[in-house]
């Protein structure tokens, strides 16, 4: 199993942003990145500053966020060079699950103030998640190669190559990081997922126990232990280091999605489906969540329970909106169609339209091609591989694939 790509997952939860009054911290996390001086501009106009400050209490209120962000874009209205403002609103706007209008935010905000460690560590998540790694690792190669001393948006530097598939890259900086800080959990659980990702699992582990011995309060790093466990083939250990990630932070949505993931592996339907909720309602947009949630909710159904298969079907449908070649969720929908909805004809678009995007070596490939000459997907036990998006495990469905999150900026 690698853990290249990984789900799209968050560095601390969908909560790890904090909004600051003026402060504009990215939540601390082990810290807020110290903040760097930024170039002069005209003095802030006072109506923005103010609607600035409503927006961040208002945030603050329960139900408020939809409130805060109409503030804040009054803020940035009011004075479009208000980097504070464009860089809160950004923030929030990503918690709401509207990624690309918080990348543009985000984006305008590292222009207005290129040195801000905090901006440019947010905006290379929203890139990340957003799907565009090469403009994540862009952003944070250019900033690291002018303030090396950058601890936080080196670690988010790493998090980026490794994704991106520039392994080595990703070891030398974590390597460089560690020149830095020689015990920092942070950058070893990088660097341990980026061993993992050469298939060296012992070197892998060696750093992953450096990093807990570090930190032992590390969520980060409990999660990285566990991705290692799950890689050894043991979910049992897997599982207790997912929980106890879960435990060190309920808001570490990878946590959490790696737990359900394995319960959904192991049938533990119920469980499943309330982690992988909770990670969908945090993050909309997180696929990985989203397929394993309908596998979970259809592994659970009751026979011919037509509303469970609706709504895992939605879920998929959802998935394929943003992602159209996503093989999990177009392999798992055909298999919902054939087996569950007695729906053939649309299983049969879909079954061709995953061997026409598939690898030729893909395993899901002979299920696939099983259901088109005529035989039932339903005795079938293939295994439908582990595609770089991840998702639910049911029979007959894409098991799960756990991941390793991003460690950039991780909470204490």
């Amino acid at each position: 199993m690698s853990v290249k790509n990984g789900a799209v997952t968050a560095t601390c939860g969908a909560s790890r942003w904090a909004v600051l009054v003026l402060a504009v911290s990215l939540a601390a996390c082990g810290g807020a990145p110290k903040q760097q001086a930024v170039a002069p501009v005209a003095p802030a106009n006072p109506v923005a500053v103010t609607k600035l400050a409503q927006g961040v209490n208002a945030s603050k209120d329960k139900g408020g966020q939809k409130h805060a962000i109409d503030l804040l874009q009054e803020a940035v209205n009011a004075d479009p060079n208000l980097w504070e403002g464009r860089y809160n609103l950004g923030v929030l706007l990503a918690q709401s699950g509207d990624l690309v209008a918080a990348e543009k935010q985000l984006d305008a905000a590292q222009k207005l103030a290129p040195n801000a460690e905090d901006v440019v560590v947010a905006l290379g998540e929203v890139r990340r998640r957003l799907g565009d790694h090469g403009g994540a690792v862009e952003v944070l190669r250019d900033f690291v190669k002018r303030t090396p001393d950058a601890g936080f948006a080196r670690t988010a530097l790493v998090s980026a190559l490794r994704e991106d598939g520039k392994i080595d890259e990703a070891i030398a900086q974590a390597q460089a990081a560690l020149v830095r800080r020689a015990s920092d959990p942070y950058a070893l659980s990088e660097l341990a997922l980026a061993e993992l990702e050469k298939n060296e699992a012992d070197t892998a582990e060696l750093l992953s126990k450096e990093a807990l011995k570090a930190a032992p309060d590390s969520a980060v790093a409990e999660r990285t232990a566990g991705m290692i466990s799950l890689e050894r083939g043991d979910d049992a250990v897997a599982f207790r280091h997912f929980q106890r990630a879960s435990e060190l932070d309920p808001n570490d949505t990878t946590a959490r999605l790696n737990t359900g993931i394995v319960l959904v592996q192991a049938g533990v339907y119920d469980k499943a489906a309330r982690e992988l909720k909770a990670v969908v309602e945090s993050e909309p947009d997180n696929n990985a969540a989203a397929i394993a949630l309908a596998a979970a909710i259809r592994g659970r159904a009751k026979h011919d329970d037509q509303a469970a298969y609706a709504e895992s079907e939605r879920l998929l449908q959802g998935v394929l909106e943003r992602e159209p070649k996503n093989l999990a969720a177009t392999f798992n929908l055909a298999v919902l169609y054939a087996d569950y909805m007695k729906r053939p004809g649309d299983a049969e678009k879909l079954f061709r339209r995953f061997l026409a995007d598939a690898p030729e070596k893909h395993p899901a490939r002979a299920e696939a091609e099983r259901f088109l000459s005529g035989a039932s997907t339903a005795q079938a036990k293939g295994d439908a591989g582990k595609p770089e998006a991840g998702g639910g495990a049911a029979p007959n469905a894409a098991p799960g694939k756990a991941s390793p999150g991003k460690t950039a900026a991780p909470k204490k």
